[in-house]
This record gives structure tokens, C-alpha cells and sequence, in this order.
């Protein structure tokens, strides 16, 4: 009799917003479920088993050390482990803590900062252990997660895409909100992924998916200077989403010499 497959999706520091991008598949899941054995999934069901786990889901970033004894123990409990959302694989809005000091933080932000158990950054789960795969995106895409589990299941690699957003606005048909209307996007240096979602709501691209492939900021940074953005609003929108991110590390908008 073949075994059914084990799936588990696990939690670390976010907003869960990846989770309910799960949930979220509705019909999709339940076709899955028959296909499946959820056996830990905190968001979705109380009933939790012990692994080991074919696939492991993991959303959020680490950021206390309880964080990263747990990833280790997920690690070497789970066969495949893919790394879910922005939080997950970029250390996510959280990583700007990277930048700055806790301490203070937490001194402004809470009435007995003593008791604030948290590391002095944010982190992404590959910086941990070994990841398999990486979902991009705040949140993920339902297209990608959903294609994920199926080539797991089919025993074939994801197809995850390593081009720019770019060439998804082109294979959509959206015209170039940058080129044509002037709109700060970050299309140009961003993984493809989304589906181009913003642009094709015109708006520019935030780059939540993180950075493509050797992305060329540079040649970016002259267009984004004349379409209205200063060296604040630069650096302000390189360090959202993907902030400890080294192919978004120069976040200072300034050009190599």
C-alpha cells in the first residue's frame, strides 16, 4: 500500500498572512487534502502529529532564540522544507531591526523591556538550516504554493521562475507603468513570481518577491531619481520588504564610484 505523503506548516515570526494564502485555496485544498495528510497545521486544525514530515511549509523569520533551536529540530524532521513569504526568505519588514539597536526599541516600546525574550536581528530560515525551496512574496502566490505541492506530489521540481517582474507585465500585456506614466516601480530588479500584481493595478512594484538574479540596481537608480524619488524615498522603498536581502543590501541610493 503506498504511503500518503505528510505535510506540515509551521509558524515563526510574521503576520500568518502566507498561512491564510493556503486557506485561502478553498477548493484547491480540499482536493489536495485527499492527496495529503495534514499532519501539523496550528492555523488550520488543533490536531497535530509528530513528524517525520515529507514536506515541511515554514512561514516568518527567526528572531528569538526559541526560533532557532525550533527550525533546526523542523530541519531534521522534515524530508523537503520550503521556506514560505517574504518573512521566511528575506527575514521579511521585521529585518530592519538589522539596522538599528533592539535594545532601544524595546526600551520605547514596552513598560518592562526585561522581559522581551528577542534576538538583535531578523533572519531568514536558509541562514538557519538547509532550505529546499523559497516562495517569495508578501503574501506568496496561491499559483506558485499550489504548483509547489503538485510537482512535489508528482515528483517533479517546482517551476519556480528566476526572471524580473518585468517580463510578466510583457506576457500579461500591461504596458510599462514606469516608461509610460512615470510611476516608481521596481519591476526592473525584482523575481518574477506575482504576476506582475501591481503593475496591472497601476501601481509600481514594491518588490516584495526580493531581488532577481544578480539584479542591476544601479542602472535603476537614475530612472527611479528622475521619476521623483529622492535618496530617502529610495532607500525607504529598497528597505521594506526585502531589506536584508544582498542583492538589496545598497540601500543608500548611491551609485559605485
Amino acid at each position: 500500500m503506498t504511503k500518503t505523503p505528510t505535510l506540515a506548516v509551521w509558524k515563526f515570526t510574521s503576520c500568518d498572512g502566507c498561512q491564510l494564502t493556503l486557506l485561502d485555496c478553498e477548493d484547491e485544498l480540499l482536493a489536495l487534502a485527499g492527496r495529503v495528510r495534514i499532519t501539523h497545521f496550528a492555523e488550520a486544525s488543533s490536531a497535530m502529529e509528530s513528524g517525520p514530515y515529507d514536506v515541511s511549509l515554514v512561514e516568518g523569520s527567526v528572531t528569538t532564540e526559541e526560533e532557532r533551536r525550533r527550525i533546526i529540530e523542523i530541519r531534521e524532521q522534515s524530508r523537503i522544507l520550503v521556506a514560505i513569504g517574504a518573512c521566511a526568505t528575506h527575514g521579511g519588514i521585521q529585518a530592519l531591526r538589522n539596522f538599528a539597536d533592539v535594545t532601544e526599541f524595546t526600551s520605547v516600546v514596552y513598560a518592562s523591556p526585561e522581559y522581551i525574550a528577542t534576538l538583535g536581528t531578523s533572519t531568514p530560515i536558509s541562514a538557519h538550516v538547509p532550505v529546499d525551496f523559497e516562495l517569495r512574496g508578501c503574501p506568496i502566490d496561491r499559483r506558485q504554493l499550489l504548483d509547489t505541492l503538485c510537482a512535489f506530489l508528482a515528483g517533479r521540481a517546482p517551476d519556480i521562475p528566476n526572471t524580473s517582474v518585468c517580463t510578466e507585465c510583457k506576457r500579461r500585456g500591461t504596458t510599462c507603468v514606469m516608461v509610460a506614466e512615470g510611476i516608481p516601480c521596481l519591476g526592473p530588479v525584482t523575481q518574477a513570481g506575482c504576476g506582475a500584481l501591481c503593475p496591472a493595478y497601476h501601481r509600481g512594484c514594491f518588490g516584495c518577491f526580493g531581488p532577481m538574479a544578480k539584479p542591476n540596481i544601479h542602472a535603476l537608480l537614475p530612472i527611479l531619481r528622475v521619476n521623483g524619488m529622492d535618496t530617502d524615498d529610495i532607500d525607504r522603498v529598497f528597505a521594506t520588504y526585502a531589506a536584508a536581502a544582498p542583492g538589496f543590501a545598497n540601500r543608500s541610493g548611491d551609485e559605485p564610484a
